[in-house]
């Protein structure tokens, strides 16, 4: 723990000076040294015997917050700031003194925060509903502006809650609850959006200690009755992979890694394991001196065991969203246990330990570095709204609450201006963001300086530069939400307005060949388009042919109109004679109503695999029960002339359930990436890959059968639709 340079000490408000500086795990030079000892004293004479809620001394208080801010690295200002944190609450007109006697800087993180203390307030959103008033708006802009401006604000509240948490026990369990919560859903997410994982994991455990103490000591126990064990056997592990390192020449530093009780927690519940199910209880880290040799120290890993596959994670490449970087790998070690292995630099560990602390430092003439200016642009965002909407607070509130506790994206410009987007926004939402002719004019992006899709969803940081041509030429796909190119529907918005001042001509033309190669995907090229229009709110063909064209009737929304022609409807007459009341099935059978006959099984013929949303028919079997196939079936042609009497009509429930065999065709002309590209959109829309068979055929072209399995016609319409868009595939269609 950060608290154990006073681990041995009953009374620290007893303590000396001179005596706490020579605990801490940091030198002190003689000017921070007497700043420090002028702190100390204020402090000391200003708590006076003044007892927190706990009952613990101010003073205690105080001395352990600033111990803590001085194991992460922080500066002497920020520690003599920690001392004398709570003074400006307790007396009234202390800033001045303050000010006067150890400077506007420290006065100045002081005040920052006592505001910061409101944040807990602030969550409440009943309370925030309840009343509006404009004093707790302005402490809220002036909370947030602090932080925008100091960022060791932020590090020393952060700070006060871990000790908060600690010495916790004198509060009634309602204070203990209400603190564990405030910790839990601001202050270790806030440490984790900073990446000071060292203080982000002990909030998260004592709030999970608090808050689900059951949970938390039958984790603990379980840890700790099979420790023994565990520790032996890493350090078996240990030993093997410090040799190989040795002998490959590789500078590395191995050691076994403790897992945290609440991560624990959070892993068995998001993924619905047993505590005997989790691999990463076993865990190990590798450290060593530069990125190259990071992969180097995998490709042994990975030499010495087999690599657990869906476990590895290249967090080095693709850094997390608070600039966490290391390699992530799960392997079946000795004896065919999984371990964890985490590979990273020293460097890397400095930031995942203790994220921008670890690059808190001030050049001459007060300047902070251009990296932690990056890190920290997402709160500097947050400066521009103290300017705007002077006179409406309540709105202020409102985007708060929406933006700050809620998921947004802060990318930034090339020159580093900061753009706020909605999470899941692409590059080319963020083209569109800037200016509409930026986006119009868009055929790339670079991300963090690589060349990436538009279709990436966006990161807390990314550095986005948009690659443009000199015409304007948007394309209809951008508009087509199931290809996922625009998130926003400002931008969406912008790209149709484009198309409707375009050609009106070109428009009909494109949205007639729009309408045609939906109906052969969607196997309804018998629907005549007067037939779709007569379903849509347009009253002619031509308007609604153009509105096609422009992007503002999509793919998706043909299907919805013709809804009951993918899943049609037989109701019974009201004259006709009673019949015996459809029986549903379960699985495969269950998404069927066989009308007219009582307890038979039912099966998809394989001949056709029926979706469903298809015309359908039923044939009795001898002694397999009804087979289920599409009404256009070739062999279905055979069955009526020879055997019409075992046909039976047959639907689909109005709301199918289970996955239905599907064959797609792929024409291409390479085979590589395409394959790799179908796999890839199966895992993504989360369609069952069953097999791919490949065929040659003439004029170099190649043919995949694809066999899936399919929820809904809607799901492989939009899987057949993202397949026709990739540049090497030249037509899909479905097999008969």
């Amino acid at each position: 723990m950060v608290q154990s340079a006073l681990a041995d000490i009953d009374d620290v408000t007893a303590l000396e000076p001179a005596v706490w500086l020579h605990r801490l795990p940091v030198s002190v030079s003689d000017a921070d040294r007497a700043l420090l000892e002028q702190a100390w004293e204020r402090a000391r004479a200003g708590y006076g015997e003044r007892l927190r809620d706990s009952g613990e001394p101010y003073f205690a208080h105080a001395v352990y917050t600033a111990t803590i801010l001085a194991e992460l690295g922080l500066d002497a200002a920020t520690l003599a700031a920690a001392l004398i944190h709570d003074l400006p609450e307790l007396q009234e007109g202390s800033i001045a003194g303050l000010r006067k006697h150890l400077g506007g800087d420290i006065a100045e993180l002081a005040q920052g925060v006592c505001r910061m203390h409101g944040i807990g307030r602030f969550r409440d959103s009943a309370e925030l509903e309840a009343a509006i008033q404009g004093e707790r708006v302005e402490g809220l802009r002036k909370m947030l502006l602090a932080m925008a401006r100091d960022v060791r604000v932020v590090f020393i509240a952060l700070a006060e809650r871990l000790h908060d948490l600690r010495s916790c026990r004198g509060l009634d369990e309602e204070g203990r609850m209400r603190l564990a919560r405030e910790t839990r859903d601001i202050y270790a997410p806030l440490a984790n959006r900073l990446g000071i994982w060292q203080l982000k994991w002990e909030l998260e455990d004592l709030a999970f200690r608090h808050l689900e103490p059951e949970a938390y000591m039958d984790l603990a126990k379980r840890l700790a009755e099979r420790r023994r064990d565990r520790e032996a056997y890493i350090e078996q592990v240990c030993s093997q992979l410090q040799a190989a390192m040795d002998e490959a020449g590789l500078k590395a530093e191995v050691y076994g890694r403790p897992k945290h009780i609440y991560s624990i927690y959070r892993k068995m519940q998001r993924k619905g394991l047993r505590f005997d199910d989790l691999y990463d209880l076993r865990a190990v880290r590798i450290l060593v001196d530069d990125e190259r040799t990071c992969y180097a120290a995998l490709g042994i890993v990975h030499g010495l065991w087999t690599p657990i596959p869906r476990e590895f994670d290249d967090y080095i490449a693709t850094p997390k969203e608070n600039n966490y970087r290391s390699l992530h790998t799960a392997v079946a070690g000795p004896e065919g246990k999984a371990v964890e292995v985490q590979i990273r630099t020293h460097e890397m560990h400095a930031e995942a330990e203790l994220g921008i602390a670890a690059h808190w430092r001030y050049k001459e003439g007060g300047k902070q570095d251009a990296e932690f200016e990056q890190k920290i642009a997402w709160l500097r965002q947050i400066l521009e709204w103290g300017r705007e909407d002077e006179d409406d607070e309540g709105d202020f509130v409102d985007r708060v609450r929406a933006e700050v506790f809620a998921d947004r994206v802060y990318a930034l410009t090339p020159g580093g201006d900061v753009i706020d987007l909605p999470r899941g926004a692409t590059a080319l939402d963020f083209a569109y963001h800037i200016h509409t002719g930026l986006g119009h004019r868009c055929r790339g992006a670079k991300i963090n300086n690589r060349i990436a899709p538009l279709t990436r969803a966006l990161d807390n940081g990314d550095r986005v530069e948009i690659l443009t041509s000199r015409e304007e030429r948007p394309s209809r796909d951008w508009i087509n939400p199931e290809l996922g190119y625009l998130y926003t529907n400002r931008a969406r918005t912008k790209v149709r307005t484009w198309f409707r001042q375009r050609d009106h001509d070109k428009n009909v033309a494109a949205g007639r060949q729009a309408l045609d190669k939906e109906l052969r995907r969607l196997g309804l090229e018998d629907v005549s388009t007067e037939e779709v229009v007569r379903r849509s709110r347009y009253t002619r063909v031509e308007l609604f042919l153009s509105a096609l064209g422009r992007g503002e009737v999509t793919p998706g929304q043909i299907a919805a109109l013709l809804r009951d022609r993918l899943l049609p409807q037989q109701p019974e007459p009201a004259s006709a004679p009673e019949r015996p009341r459809a029986t549903e099935k379960p699985g495969g059978d269950g998404d069927i109503t066989v009308e007219g006959v009582g307890n038979l099984l039912t099966r998809m013929a394989r001949c056709c695999s029926p979706a469903p949303g298809d015309p359908i028919i039923g044939f009795i079997t001898r002694g397999a029960g009804v087979t289920i196939h599409r009404q256009d079936c070739r062999n279905v042609e055979q069955l009526r002339e020879r055997e019409p009497e075992r046909l039976l009509d047959v639907n689909w429930r109005t709301a199918p359930a289970g996955r239905y065999p599907v064959r797609i065709h792929v024409r291409t002309g390479v085979l590589d990436g395409p394959l790799s590209e179908i796999t890839r959109l199966c895992g993504h829309e989360g369609v069952r890959l069953d097999g791919v068979q490949t065929h040659a055929e003439p004029a170099d072209a190649y043919r995949i059968d694809i066999d899936v399995q399919v929820s809904d016609v809607q799901q492989l319409s939009r899987l057949m639709a993202k397949l026709s868009s990739s540049e090497r595939v030249e037509r899909v269609w479905r097999g008969t």
